[in-house]
């Protein structure tokens, strides 16, 4: 399968963060023109084409989407469990008004393909890997009611510009098991739990706490996976389909904490762990076939070897 990009002129908002640096590198090597927007971080890594902008302002929105063809919508506003037990309503507004905003701007432009990054959150909390098809058959879990339903309205906007309007854009969304890998966020306050672990285990923490029991199950994804997938997903899919992109394997804190600890050489660590602590979902696992039915993708990276090359590239980063 040919993943030509070839003169496609491509916005990547969010180019700063986590995401959006993955996706920036990524098309770097393919021979397509890239406009990276940040907002008040700079970019990760090195690019010519740089604007800044406010994407909760729709005059921004206007003028980053001007002349382009395709728009991957990395930009959000995130944060780890931490913050969305303190505050769950943090991540709503702005989400909600970047998105609309987004979507009506690259309309507006004759962008031809729009790049919505939903979230595993959107689903019910079922104790199974679930189908594309399920997001609305429940309510949510509860924990992620705020940003799962900022979430599913992002989709059914995404699928109105795609199926209910007379002259429609072509929009994709992917709903991705949860990332880790290079670029990731590692900030105590805001980070993720793989992140946060790796560093416990970089930086010898003794003990070392584990918010939980240890025994939340995750579908995780090493970072480039999901671009594979993302690439896949733009260069093939031609009707509205919201799609699954993760492993299918399921994986426990204690895992990712283990394996980590293997990995890094950290061989008498003290764990200890703290129940008192926010947790989100006991079990998110995802069906993962029709990605690999629609857009031929499979995940190629390992556990150990995605959190080896995270390891990796932090210690580079951070010497």
């Amino acid at each position: 399968m040919s993943f030509d990009l070839h003169g496609k002129k491509i916005l990547v908002a969010g180019a700063a963060g986590f995401l959006g640096t993955n996706v920036l590198k990524r098309l770097q090597a393919q021979p397509c023109d890239i406009r990276a927007v940040i907002h008040e971080s700079p970019l990760q890594i090195s690019h010519d084409k740089v604007v800044k902008a406010d994407l909760t302002l729709r005059e921004d929105c206007t003028r980053v989407c001007e002349g382009m063809d395709v728009v991957v919508m990395c930009a959000a506003s995130t944060a780890g469990a931490g913050v969305m037990e303190k505050n769950p309503l943090a991540l709503v507004t702005p989400n909600v008004v970047m998105n609309t905003l987004m979507l009506e701007s690259a309309y507006a432009a004759g962008v031809k393909t729009f790049i919505f990054i939903s979230s595993n959150a959107v689903y019910p909390p079922f104790d199974y890997a679930v189908k594309e098809e399920e997001m609305m058959s429940a309510p949510p879990f509860e924990k992620y009611y705020p940003i799962s339903w900022m979430k599913r309205f992002g989709e059914i906007l995404c699928e109105t510009y795609a199926k209910k309007i007379k002259k429609p854009m072509h929009t994709i969304v992917l709903r991705p098991a949860n990332m880790y890998g290079p670029y990731d966020d590692f900030d105590w306050e805001t980070s993720h739990m793989v992140p946060a672990l790796i560093r416990k285990v970089i930086e010898r923490m003794d003990p070392l706490e584990v918010w939980g029991d240890g025994t939340e199950i995750k579908d995780l994804i090493y970072v480039e996976d999901f671009v594979d997938g993302l690439i896949r997903a733009v260069s093939t899919l031609q009707t509205y389909q919201p799609l699954n992109i993760g492993t299918g394997i399921p994986v426990s804190v204690n895992d990712v904490l283990h394996t980590a600890l293997e990995v890094d050489g950290y061989q008498q660590a003290k764990i200890v762990y703290n129940t008192s602590k926010p947790t989100m979902i006991g079990k998110r696992m995802l069906d993962v076939s029709k990605a690999e039915d629609l857009i031929g993708f499979r995940s190629s990276t390992s556990l150990r070897d995605g959190i080896a090359k995270t390891i990796s590239w932090y210690r580079t980063k951070h010497p």
